[in-house]
C-alpha cells in the first residue's frame, strides 16, 4: 500500500517553479511540494524575503530548494525568468502561479494604474510566464499547472472589484489553458482558497468580528489553516490528478456550498 501512494503522489525527480513563494500561500506551498519530493525554484521581488523561504525549504527534511529574484510585474522580466528557472534543477515541469495582489480599493478609487497593475500580475503574469514553459513540458510530454483562484472567482466582495475581476479571469484561464495543452500532457487546475492567513488578508485577520463572521460562513465553521492546502496541492501536483484537468477546486472549508 505504501508503495502505491507513494508512486501517485511522489514529485521525486520533478522540478516546480513557484512564484510568490516568499510569503503566504505561494510559500507554504512550496514547503508543501519540496517535502512531497520535488525541486523547487521559488520567485518574488523581495530578495530578503525570498531567501529566508529558501533558507526554510532547506533546512526541512529532504528540502531541495533555489531562489529566483524577479519583478514580475516587468513585463520584460518574463523571458529571463523562464531561462533562469531552468539553471538550478532543470526545466521545471510544475507550475505554481501565486504571486498575487489584493488593494482593496472602493469602486471611485480605482485608477488605471492600480486596475492594469491588478490584472497584471493576477492574471496576465500566469498566462504569459505559464506558456513560456510549455515547449519544455511539451517536449517531456507531461506539466501540471496550479493556478491560484479565490472565493472572489465565485462571490463578490465590498471592495474587491478589481482584485475579483482578476479572480474571476483566472478560473476561466484555466479552462481555456487545460483546452490548449491538455493534449500534450500538460493538466492545468486552479485551487481557490477561503480565507487563509496571508499579507493580503491580514486586514480581515485584525479584525475580529469580520474574522468570525468568515468562519460562521463556511460549512465547517472555521478559517483555513496552511496544512488545509497540503492534500490539494499535492494532488494537483502529482500522477494522482492525470485524468483532472480545467477544474478549480474550492479550498474553502464549505464557504461556497453555503
Amino acid at each position: 500500500m505504501t508503495s502505491f501512494v507513494e508512486n501517485i503522489f511522489s514529485l521525486t525527480r520533478r522540478t516546480a517553479l513557484i512564484t510568490g513563494g516568499s510569503s503566504g500561500i505561494g510559500r507554504h506551498m512550496a514547503l508543501t511540494l519540496a517535502r512531497a519530493g520535488a525541486d523547487v525554484v521559488v520567485v518574488a521581488r523581495r530578495a530578503d524575503q525570498l531567501q529566508h523561504a529558501v533558507d526554510a525549504i532547506n533546512a526541512d527534511d529532504g528540502g531541495n530548494a533555489a531562489a529566483l529574484t524577479a519583478d514580475l510585474a516587468d513585463r520584460d522580466a518574463l523571458a529571463e525568468i523562464s531561462s533562469e528557472a531552468a539553471k538550478p534543477f532543470g526545466a521545471p515541469d510544475i507550475i505554481v502561479n501565486a504571486a498575487g495582489i489584493n488593494l482593496r480599493e472602493p469602486p471611485e478609487d480605482i485608477s488605471w494604474e492600480t486596475w492594469d497593475r491588478t490584472l497584471d500580475i493576477n492574471l496576465s503574469v500566469p498566462f504569459f510566464l505559464t506558456r513560456a514553459f510549455v515547449p519544455g513540458m511539451r517536449t517531456k510530454g507531461f506539466g501540471n499547472v496550479i493556478n491560484i483562484a479565490s472565493l472572489q472567482s465565485f462571490r463578490a466582495f465590498a471592495n474587491g472589484m478589481a482584485y475579483g475581476a482578476s479572480k474571476g479571469g483566472i478560473a476561466q484561464l484555466t479552462r481555456a489553458m487545460a483546452e490548449s495543452w491538455s493534449g500534450d500532457g500538460i493538466s492545468v487546475n486552479a485551487i481557490a482558497p477561503g480565507f487563509f492567513p496571508t499579507e493580503l488578508t491580514e486586514p480581515v485577520y485584525e479584525n475580529p468580528d469580520m474574522l468570525a463572521h468568515n468562519a460562521a460562513m463556511t460549512a465547517i465553521g472555521r478559517n483555513g489553516e496552511m496544512t488545509d492546502l497540503d492534500g490539494a496541492t499535492v494532488f494537483l501536483a502529482s500522477k494522482a490528478s492525470s485524468y483532472i484537468t480545467g477544474q478549480i477546486i474550492s479550498v474553502d472549508g464549505g464557504f461556497t456550498a453555503k
